[in-house]
């Protein structure tokens, strides 16, 4: 009995709307992936005064911080087209992948508590190179309900409802240098002119 009601408190834990794949791209595809965010004109991530350590560069659509809305930037490019469409395949019929931000964590370098901005709908992330506790949270009255997702290398996970929306997640500092590509639905295309 106590066995089962451990089961259910884990399977409760899980936030819901939160998918998991192992082994999404092979080896080889995870090398070419980050020799590719190598090349990248990557630049500290920026939010408003702040700098933060980790380095990104963001294609389709990017967040001004300072104007609170989106800009546009610069196109998707082709090295993803592949990586794109495998992600799309896998979030189902409707799957439009219209913004990627591509990330270097340097060894010490995580993310804080936060959740994506309202302009974006799903979420997907691929896990290159270290792997990451990939940590979620939300109120639970005076305190938190939490739940860790173990992201491997070359893992996949999505975000939707709940764990989109209502759960905070965030990623402690990594041992070892990690990349990621973060791929974004919207539920429309804003008309925002030009890259800025």
């Amino acid at each position: 009995m106590s066995e089962q009601l451990a089961l259910f408190d884990k399977v409760r834990a899980e936030p819901e709307g939160l998918r998991y794949a192992a082994d999404f791209v092979s080896p080889a595809i995870e090398r070419e992936l980050i020799q590719c965010i190598r090349t990248l004109p990557l630049q500290p991530f920026q939010f408003g005064q702040f700098e933060g350590k980790r380095r990104v560069a963001s294609f389709g659509f990017r967040y001004d911080y300072d104007q609170r809305q989106l800009k546009r930037a610069e196109p998707i490019p082709a090295w993803l087209a592949e990586i794109v469409t495998s992600v799309e395949t896998f979030g189902g019929p409707g799957t439009r992948i219209q913004q990627v931000l591509c990330t270097e964590y340097g060894i010490g370098v995580g993310i804080g508590w936060h959740r994506d901005k309202p302009h974006f709908d799903r979420i997907f992330g691929l896990s290159l190179g270290a792997a990451c506790k990939f940590r979620f949270r939300r109120p639970a009255r005076k305190s938190w309900e939490r739940f860790t997702l173990d992201a491997e290398p070359r893992s996949l996970y999505t975000m939707s409802g709940p764990s989109r929306l209502t759960w905070e997640h965030s990623i402690p500092a990594v041992e070892a240098p990690r990349y990621s590509i973060t791929f974004r639905t919207m539920g429309y295309e804003p008309d925002l002119g030009a890259p800025a």
